[in-house]
Formats: C-alpha cells, sequence, structure tokens
C-alpha cells in the first residue's frame, strides 16, 4: 500500500476545506478561530482511501495571504497537490502565489479542481475554464488535468477521485525508506498522561518505536515513546507518511515549526547557507546584495540576509548564487527546497536549492567560489561515486572497481570516499588488498533486516544464543564476500548493535529463556548424566517426556556453552567436573607411567571398555594424551 500525501492550495474561501470534508466527510478546521472565520489559518489534516486501497492523506492549507508561511510548511513531502479554483471567481491573487511557491518547492503532479460549480451556468463555468487554460499556459501546471466538481452538492467528486487514483498510481514514486529519517515539525502539543506530542509528514526513512532520534536545532535526544499514522497506533511509520509521535525528554516548549526530527549526528546546525536562488519571472522586484528576506524551508520561516556571490542585483526570470546569512540556526542537507518572500511588505519572489548546507562566509566575486558551487550544482565526482556505491548494495564495492567505473585515477577516488565517509554518507571497509565501500543508506537497511530477523529468530528459538553467523550471511548477505562480512560483523558487535557468543549473533541485550520447559530438560540431562557417572548414556537414548528433540537439542547447547557438560565423542556427553577429574587423573598417572592403556583408563574409572576408549579420544582431543603405537595405547601429549 501507498502512502500518499495530497494538499490543497489556492485563494482563501474557494472551498477547499469544504472540498475537503467531502472527499473524507471529515473537518479539518482545528482551531476555535477558524470555525468562527470560515478561514484555515493552521494546517489541518485528514485522510480517506482510495478505492484501489491506497491510503491517502490530505492537508488543507491556508489561502489568505497572511497565512502564505502555513501554506509553505503544508507543502512539505506532498505528491500531489489540488489546485482549488472557484468556478463563481476564478483565478485570484493568492492562486498565483501559490503556483509561483509549488514551482519553486519542486511539485510536479497537481490537478486543477473548478469547485462551487453549482453556483454559475454552463457558459460562465466555459469561460472561466478558458480563462484558467490562459493563465496556466507555460507552467508546469500547463497538461494538469481540469475537473468540475461541487463540494456542496457532490457533482464531480467520483471523478476527481478516480483522477487522484490514477495520477497517484501511475506517476508517484515511493519514497526513500532506507535513508535517514528527516521528519519537519509543523506542530507541536502536550496531552496529559504522554507528554509531548508532535506531527508533521516524514520526508524520508524510518521512525520505530524505542528509536532515539535528535531534535534539531536546540540538540536535545529524545526516545520514541509512541507513534500514530493515521489515528492507528503503530510500532513504525516510513516517509511519505502523516505522523503523531510522542516524545520523551522534551519539553513542548522548547520545540517550535521549522524543527527537524532526526538521527543524532546526521545534520549540522547553521546559520549560512550557500544556494542557487531564482527570481520568479512574475517578480516586480529586483534583488539586490545584503537584502533582508523572510527565507522558507521545509517549515521553517527565518529571516535572513542575501549576500549575491556573482552578480550585483538578480531580477525577474534571473538567477544566482547567493549565500543566506539566516538570523537563527537550521540544519538541512544539501538539495533542499526553498521560497524567499520580501521582507517588507511580504510578497514571494523567488527560491531555489540548498547547494552547502554548512559553508564557510564567502566574500564577493571569487573565482574559487564560484567554480565549487557550479560543480556542486551540476554534481562532484564524489556525487558520482556515492551513486555507483548504492548501486552496489548486496555486495559493496571496491575502491578499485569505482576507479575503473568512473575513469577516476585512485587518488582521486581515495579523496572522494574519504570526502562522502566523513559527510556520513558512505562507509569504509579496509581489507588487505582493497578497500570495500558501503553507502549508509544500504548499511541502515541491512542493519534493519538483520535485527529484525534476529528478533523473529529468538522469538522462535528462546533456547538457543542467536543464529549462526554462517546462516546470516547465507540469509542475507550471501553476496557479500566472507571476510568483508565478517569484518561488518565485528564492527556492529564493536559498536554494540548486535551481541554475539560464539558463532551466535543476537540482538543486544538478550538472554537464552530459562524457563520450566528449560529447568525440567536441562535437570533431566544433568541428573542422568550424573548417575551415570563414567558409564556414560548415550544423548539419543535420554527421553524429554513430550519435548521436542529441536527444543532439548538447544538446550543441550545451553549447557555446553556454559560448560555444564562436555561432549565426549559422539553422541556421549558427560558434567565437565567428571571430564575436569579425568584429566587430572590420567595426568597423574601419566606421570608415574610414561604409557597408559584404555584398559587402564576402564579400571581407573569403574567402567567399560566402550566408555573408556571415548574418555581417552577425548583426553586426544585437548591434547592431554596422544597415540603411541598400539590402538588402545596412549602417551604423554
Amino acid at each position: 500500500m501507498k502512502n500518499i500525501i495530497i494538499g490543497t492550495a489556492g485563494h482563501i474561501d474557494h472551498g477547499k476545506t469544504t472540498l475537503i470534508k467531502a472527499l473524507t466527510g471529515r473537518n479539518t478546521d482545528r482551531w476555535e478561530e477558524e470555525q468562527k472565520r470560515g478561514i484555515t489559518i493552521d494546517l489541518g489534516f485528514t485522510w480517506f482511501d482510495l478505492p484501489g486501497g491506497d491510503r491517502a492523506g490530505i492537508i488543507d492549507v491556508p489561502g489568505h495571504e497572511k497565512f502564505i508561511n502555513n501554506m509553505v510548511a503544508g507543502v512539505v513531502g506532498m505528491d500531489l497537490v489540488m489546485l482549488v479554483i472557484a468556478a463563481d471567481e476564478g483565478v485570484m491573487p493568492q492562486t498565483r502565489e501559490h503556483m509561483d511557491i509549488l514551482q519553486l518547492l519542486g511539485i510536479e503532479k497537481s490537478i486543477i479542481v473548478l469547485n462551487k460549480c453549482d453556483l454559475v451556468d454552463e457558459e460562465w463555468l466555459e469561460l472561466v475554464e478558458e480563462e484558467v487554460k490562459e493563465e496556466l499556459a507555460g507552467t508546469f501546471l500547463e497538461h494538469a488535468p481540469v475537473v468540475k466538481v461541487s463540494a456542496a452538492t457532490g457533482e464531480g467528486l467520483g471523478v476527481l477521485v478516480e483522477t487522484i487514483e490514477h495520477m497517484t498510481r501511475d506517476e508517484v514514486v515511493q519514497k526513500d525508506i532506507t535513508t535517514i529519517p528527516r521528519l519537519p515539525i509543523d506542530r507541536a502539543f502536550s496531552l496529559s498522561g504522554f507528554g509531548t506530542i508532535i506531527t508533521g509528514t516524514l520526508l524520508t526513512g524510518t521512525i520505530s518505536k524505542e528509536d532515539t532520534l535528535e531534535m534539531y536545532p536546540i540538540g536535545k535526544t529524545s526516545k520514541i515513546r509512541s507513534i500514530q499514522v493515521h489515528g492507528e497506533d503503530k510500532e513504525r511509520c516510513y516517509a511519505g507518511q502523516r505522523v503523531a509521535i510522542n516524545l520523551s525528554n522534551i519539553k513542548k516548549r522548547e520545540i517550535s515549526r521549522g524543527c527537524v526530527l532526526a538521527p543524532p549526528d546526521s545534520m549540522k546546525n547553521t546559520d549560512l547557507l550557500d544556494v542557487k536562488l531564482n527570481v520568479l519571472d512574475s517578480s516586480m522586484r529586483v534583488l539586490t546584495n545584503h537584502t533582508r528576506l523572510h527565507f522558507f524551508t521545509g517549515t521553517s520561516e527565518i529571516l535572513c540576509r542575501a549576500v549575491l556571490l556573482d552578480k550585483e542585483e538578480i531580477g525577474p526570470g534571473e538567477s544566482g548564487y547567493v549565500q543566506l546569512r539566516l538570523e537563527e540556526e537550521i540544519a538541512l542537507r544539501r538539495g533542499d527546497k526553498f521560497v524567499v518572500r520580501f521582507y517588507s511588505p511580504m510578497e514571494t519572489i523567488g527560491g531555489g536549492v540548498v547547494l552547502e548546507p554548512n559553508p564557510s562566509i564567502h566574500k564577493r566575486f571569487q573565482e574559487q567560489v564560484i567554480r565549487e558551487l557550479e560543480q556542486k550544482e551540476s554534481g562532484s565526482s564524489a556525487d558520482v561515486i556515492e551513486l555507483h556505491v548504492k548501486e552496489h548494495g548486496d555486495t559493496m564495492i571496491t575502491q578499485a572497481e569505482l576507479a575503473r567505473l568512473t575513469a577516476l585515477s585512485m587518488e582521486e577516488v581515495v579523496a572522494d570516499v574519504e570526502e562522502l565517509a566523513e559527510e556520513g554518507r558512505v562507509q569504509t571497509f579496509a581489507m588487505r588488498k582493497d578497500t570495500y565501500v558501503w553507502h549508509s543508506d544500504s548499511e541502515r537497511q541491512a542493519r534493519m533486516v538483520l535485527l529484525e530477523a534476529l528478533k523473529e529468530y529468538e522469538k522462535k528459538y528462546p533456547y538457543r544464543y542467536g543464529m549462526k553467523k554462517a546462516e546470516v550471511q547465507m540469509t542475507y548477505f550471501k553476496k557479500m564476500k566472507p571476510n568483508v562480512f565478517d569484518r561488518y560483523v565485528a564492527g556492529i558487535e564493536e559498536a554494540g548493535v548486535i551481541q554475539r557468543v560464539d558463532e551466535f549473533l543476537s540482538t543486544p541485550g538478550y538472554q537464552v529463556r530459562k524457563d520450566e520447559i528449560y529447568e525440567k530438560v536441562s535437570g533431566t540431562m544433568l541428573r542422568t548424566m550424573k548417575e551415570a557417572n563414567y558409564d556414560f548414556v548415550r544423548y539419543s537414548e535420554m527421553e524429554f517426556k513430550g519435548k521436542s528433540a529441536e527444543v532439548a537439542d538447544d538446550i543441550l547447547n545451553i549447557l555446553l556453552e556454559e560448560h555444564q557438560v562436555v561432549k565426549v565423542t559422539d553422541d556421549m556427553y558427560t558434567l565437565s567436573e567428571y571430564m575436569d577429574r579425568a584429566k587430572e587423573r590420567i595426568g597423574d598417572k601419566l606421570s608415574e607411567n610414561p604409557v597408559i592403556t584404555i584398559a587402564e583408563v576402564r579400571d581407573m574409572f569403574q567402567t567399560s571398555r566402550k566408555s573408556a576408549k571415548p574418555i581417552l579420544e577425548y583426553m586426544d582431543s585437548i591434547k592431554v594424551t596422544k597415540k603411541a603405537g598400539a590402538e588402545s595405547e596412549r602417551v604423554k601429549y
């Protein structure tokens, strides 16, 4: 099932909230002031299920010019936008500004919804539709489908749902759930008995209960107490879902819209950004150096100054490299989109993309700075290498192979890989002949799969120390070279991601179950071995009163790992203390006489030849004795 996020856009009072209520049966206006004034001030949210089974979340964004910052916040993570235009009014000022913002933020999939069709006659409706098509000509919305509806009467809603399903089924790409999670916060509140709750659209990655994440830019870590998606409790949430998360260790007053929840140390706070800024064709303003602007990205709104790095001014329809000097800290990633509005009067003038989220302060018109920004805009050799590394998520890739694929020198590849590793985008594993490189997203996904598999294994086999390392590799890492896999396991064991007992891998803190079944089965084994003394009883002849052979084998392995029992030979086990005593007595005997025979061992332990021979073979295996001449004779090792 895809998780689809749909947004609304359009002028105030063109029926966006009413349309959503008609589609979902729920009202998204949350605040008393919204209900009273009949306009959407903040972000509202609800959902409905499409006929094909996908769940579509809908964000109702405000149309009033004063609340345009909330509109920008609402666009975050949207897959599809319904641009709502009232048939009795046509295209209005906020319609145009919303169109500009959608284009700047890279929203490509849109549906034009002509609402309130019940209020106009057919001739008027044709005129409005023609006007809309003229207005959209040459824009990214030029080929968007137009659907005529009436939210009040229900007319055309079926066609709208069919159009939504068609576009989301065929054109919306599934979000990347393997990369680091990033959740821009658009609302924070507290509930009695629960504490702090945040909401937002998960842009990338996966968040699970009990994960420890960091709130940027405030720098506080928090454990995830619980997760809700569409009002239902979930163990985890995925990119593309609207989520509500209950946090520990953070107060509501510490969080504001614009904060971002992500893994610790995955981002870095900054008050400087290098960007490529495009001024809208429709703008009436010319951007000059040191202009004060409102900067919008994700759910953040921050004041800043624009330092023009390559031009004296940027006019309508033009673009340039700009360093934005922010008045507050923020945490972003390269490639994030943004919108800027004039400080006063507040009007949208342009937007662009972040090229470097953590730059140093630049002077204007520096050739080296401009070249570096051009390379970052077009994609550096490190970016190309990262793409190749990502394509080898199952196997890893060597630096030598990267050099071959990219036609770069080994020195260039090594430098780029070091840069990527420093930024946390790849991980390296230095082996004797070459260095293997693994994309951090691939490693994160593999680790998630491994831990989930180990948890399931521990539930299924509670009397085992975990899954055998060889079984883990053959099942989940079969394309990876064994020595590279061994290096990876050693690394995650050292980091505390997994724990290891000999060749068994398990989740951290896992312990074998020692319940009533364990006590009964292990008690039977230990008692039988004790009573047998040196007349060993074959393990296959022991009876465990209805317990499966698999459970008995697992419990026997626990006793072996804990050194309570030892394996004498195939199908023969005994207490460790018995063989320790035998080792001591045989050692004493050999100090008196250089040769010991099976018959002497039989008499020494008052047992049969059938048991005496395995005792000597065991002593051979632990290097106490060794064969000398006849089959029945041993000397000191």
